[in-house]
């Protein structure tokens, strides 16, 4: 069994792949194995992309909308994917911060049926501090949105966004995540925050 560490190549011959397929081991103390292929944690059908949905690398972010770090970066990480422009960018909406960060992520994926998410997202990531629910509305309020009727889309299709959010939390507890952010760049795992330099050598990187 092979552990999944910092910056490990899911890719390599030591045995994460099998056909199509991908082993995460969740932690040394506990392990924990499930079979998972890169598509599953890659291409997620229902969840939105950003970026250039055919650029030929992919990042993904599990985020949780209270993270201090994950707010400070993200707009270094837009950046790079803006100036980049043949960038996936797969935001895994991770709410592990409670209740203030679960309603954050239900109405930002509600906006996405009407091809808001990304405004919302962006919204919630500007705010700072600590979350309420009072926060998180008025913050999609303010950014011109309707709470309430984010409310009713997210629970119109909430059997699709549960399941969402339960495969991400599932992934990043296989791969022994401890914590947002972390980051899949190509087929690489990077915990924690990345600076613009770090987010260009590891996209650099995938494309080699």
């Amino acid at each position: 069994m092979t552990l999944v560490t910092r910056r490990t190549i899911l890719g390599t011959a030591a045995g994460f792949i099998a056909a199509s397929s991908l082993t995460f081991a969740g932690g040394a103390a506990k392990a924990e194995t499930a079979d998972m292929t890169i598509d599953e944690v890659l291409f997620d059908p229902d969840n939105p992309v950003l970026g250039n949905p055919d650029g030929d690398v992919t990042i993904v972010e599990y985020f949780d909308y209270q993270c201090p770090y994950c707010k400070a970066n993200h707009p270094i990480l837009t950046d790079v994917v803006e100036n980049d422009g043949n960038i996936r960018l797969v935001m895994k909406d991770w709410p592990i911060f409670g209740a203030p960060s679960v309603t954050a992520s239900q109405l930002a994926l509600g906006a996405a049926k009407g091809g808001g998410y990304e405004k919302a997202s962006d919204a919630l990531m500007a705010t700072e501090g600590r979350l309420s629910d009072e926060i998180v509305r008025q913050t999609l309020s303010d950014a011109g949105f309707d709470p309430s009727a984010l409310e009713a889309a997210y629970k119109a299709d909430r059997a699709k966004w549960d399941g969402l959010l339960g495969r991400n939390s599932k992934q990043a507890s296989l791969m022994g995540l401890q914590g947002t952010p972390a980051f899949i760049i190509g087929t690489t795992i990077y915990p924690g925050a990345m600076d613009k330099a770090a987010l260009l050598e590891a996209v650099a990187l995938a494309r080699a």
